[in-house]
């Protein structure tokens, strides 16, 4: 008897299909604007100084390998609490919020999912359309409801009134998941105005916000970008916050990320933290040490916080010149205006508008390699080769 005769083969991740054949592409002159990392003027995804800095430190002054416990390092939780609410958040002071570490973001997310389904049982999860493919894969996983409400139109648009329209329609106290910036997949955010107003439904159908903040930096910097975070916080008495290290301290393979917990007080806080911990003990027991020892040991140093954030601003500006860099190389063809919208999306991607069709042709007949949903990591773009880009959108734009 074979156990494993009936198992079918399944698709892999399209987005990880996509690095591979890039990698097997023989066109020196490719280009990968597919996979979510930041890259240099080089191609390459740096270590940041401070990274290296943190770890010299790490392998002369570690003691120990030992776990590391169900919450995770503690001083990461709490520096990690810090720059995502604030230092002088009153809810730090309350013991109102606090952090549990997480495999990565998406660990934190999937923590989020079996809290919802476990002890919220019967609520649904509302997700923008579009968003992050990964999203509704992970919280379908955990068995919740998956619902979606709309945030860019057909026009490549972010669709504000649409968004609002529809989260006045869901369930009272279901879960609502939003992007605190730099939107994945589509680069649009939300401007305070429209916050305040999401915010106001939020209270009026008694929603539990789950904000997924995977981005801190990209955006504006690292205390513009936490606006809305804090605003929920501040006006709010229960919160969800994912937080991802990937990003901005360049530690993807690290997977170092948190879930934070706000409550109503203390005493609910402890409760919450305690379920989080027995569901962490069934999906990873303990999380990985090193990556949240090396954020630790920036945050809680002056001279590596700083260097750090300069190293941050470094990137976060690279990214704001190579799009309005590409719209700049596309006004000789008159495309500059079509494309306006790359220049004010925020973050590492972009909803270019391309179709599939158009995304296909440009892997055929370019070596540009981006998502079918014309997502396009513009983090990934050479600047020397900005003019080369532009005359391949020209070409799909013009040609039939």
């Amino acid at each position: 008897m074979s156990h494993f005769a009936s198992i079918a083969g399944v698709p892999g991740d399209p987005i990880l299909g996509l690095m591979d054949a890039y990698r097997a592409d023989p066109n020196p002159a490719k280009l990968d604007l597919g996979v979510g990392v930041y890259k240099d003027a080089q191609g390459l995804t740096p270590i940041p100084w401070a990274v290296k800095l943190a770890e010299q430190r790490l392998v002369e002054d570690e003691t120990s390998k030992s776990y590391i416990g169900g919450h995770g390092d503690a001083l990461f939780c709490s520096h990690l609490s810090q720059l995502v609410l604030g230092a002088d958040n009153p809810l730090l002071h309350q013991q109102r919020a606090a952090a549990s570490q997480t495999p990565g973001g998406t660990g934190a997310l999937r923590l989020a999912a079996e809290f919802v389904a476990h002890c919220l049982p019967g609520r649904g999860i509302w997700l923008s359309d579009p968003t992050w493919p990964i999203h509704e894969s992970i919280f379908a996983a955990a068995g919740l409801r998956v619902g979606h409400y709309p945030y860019v139109g057909a026009d490549n648009r972010l669709d504000v009134e649409a968004m609002i329209a529809a989260l006045q329609q869901i369930p009272l106290g279901d879960v609502v998941l939003l992007h605190a910036c730099c939107h994945n997949p589509t680069g649009f955010d939300l401007a305070p105005r429209d916050w305040k107003r999401v915010l106001e439904v939020v209270k009026a159908r008694e929603l539990l916000p789950l904000i997924d903040f995977a981005y801190q930096g990209f955006g504006d910097g690292l205390e513009q970008d936490a606006w809305a975070v804090r605003l929920f916080a501040a006006e709010l008495p229960e919160l969800l916050i994912t937080s991802s290290c990937s990003k901005n301290f360049g530690l993807y393979r690290e997977r170092t990320g948190a879930l934070l917990a706000c409550a109503a007080n203390s005493q609910k806080l402890a409760d919450v933290r305690s379920q989080l911990a027995a569901l962490a003990r069934n999906l990873w027991s303990t999380p990985p040490a090193h990556g949240a020892a090396v954020v630790a040991t920036i945050l809680a140093d002056a001279e590596l916080r700083l260097r750090w954030s300069h190293e941050l601003d470094t990137m976060r500006q690279r990214i704001a010149s190579l799009r309005t860099g590409l719209v700049e190389a596309l006004r000789p063809y008159d495309l500059a205006e079509r494309f306006a919208h790359i220049g004010v999306q925020r973050g590492m991607f972009s909803y270019t508008g391309l179709s599939p069709q158009q995304v296909q042709r440009l892997r055929d007949e370019f070596s540009v390699y981006m998502v079918g949903s014309g997502r396009a990591n513009i983090a990934g773009v050479d600047a020397e080769r900005l003019d080369d880009l532009a005359l391949a959108f020209a070409q799909l734009c013009t040609r039939r």
